[in-house]
């Protein structure tokens, strides 16, 4: 069996998100936090052996308040993070075990991601060592300089939503982010695409949000009502869905 580590990426500033209490991955939805949500569709699975969660500096000494309980009990890693996402997804990497065949990078603030689509995205891994879900995008899409008036209509065929999991073998990705540039990536798959390196595509879920504003929780708690209960739905520790940060 191949043996996956999972990275929750979860260091990010939220400043859309414009919650005086909350950043978006710890928020409460449904009872517990988005994160917790995201952890548990991974957790549960036999081939992921590892499981790494980066949060920001200043999110250190609440989240360890809120949370220890949580990383005790499922073995969950913490590691600190950048300014940048690669940064902090490269500090990341540097904890992951060398047992590990795959690594699989997963915004935390998409909770809403079916275990359908962990299954197809961690095949295609497996067969191409490099694969991320996306969804095909189906709106017309404007372009706009100054946000208010429409300078032109962009061509959407071909175009892709770019989602996570997004899943490489463990060299692939260390290697990858050795070879980092100038130009920093906003996601894995840029990297690889930087690189020369194909990058398989699966078609995953338009369920599969990722949170951004407040008003998204509404609709993520509707995706999770409509899905699939994971094994346990309850909080991993009887404290996880208090108001500690409140």
């Amino acid at each position: 069996m191949a043996r996956f580590t999972v990275i929750l990426a979860a260091a990010g500033k939220s400043s859309r998100f414009e919650d005086n209490h909350y950043k978006k991955p710890f928020a409460i939805l449904n009872r517990k936090a988005v994160w917790l949500h995201s952890a548990d569709r991974f957790l549960k699975r036999d081939d992921v052996k590892q499981l790494i969660i980066v949060i920001a500096e200043s999110d250190q000494e609440d989240f360890y308040s809120k949370f220890g309980a949580n990383l005790a009990v499922s073995g969950i890693g913490v590691v600190i993070g950048g300014d940048e996402r690669c940064e902090s997804i490269a500090n990341a990497l540097k904890t992951v075990a060398a047992t590990s065949d795959f690594v699989a990078i997963h915004d935390a603030a998409r909770p809403c991601v079916s275990d359908d689509d962990i299954e197809s995205v961690f095949a295609a891994a497996k067969l191409f060592n490099a694969a991320i879900l996306a969804c095909p995008v189906t709106s017309t899409l404007k372009q706009s300089a100054d946000g208010s008036t429409i300078d032109g209509t962009v061509e959407r065929s071909g175009l892709w939503q770019a989602m996570t999991p997004q899943v490489f073998s463990r060299e692939l990705i260390t290697s990858a982010y050795r070879k980092i540039g100038a130009e920093k990536p906003t996601d894995e798959a840029q990297l690889l695409e930087q690189q020369g390196h194909p990058v398989s595509i699966v078609l995953g879920s338009p369920m599969n949000i990722k949170i951004t504003t407040k008003s998204d929780l509404a609709w993520a708690g509707a995706c999770l009502e409509a899905m699939p209960k994971p094994k346990f739905d309850a909080p991993i520790h009887p404290f996880a869905d208090d108001k500690l940060w409140r």
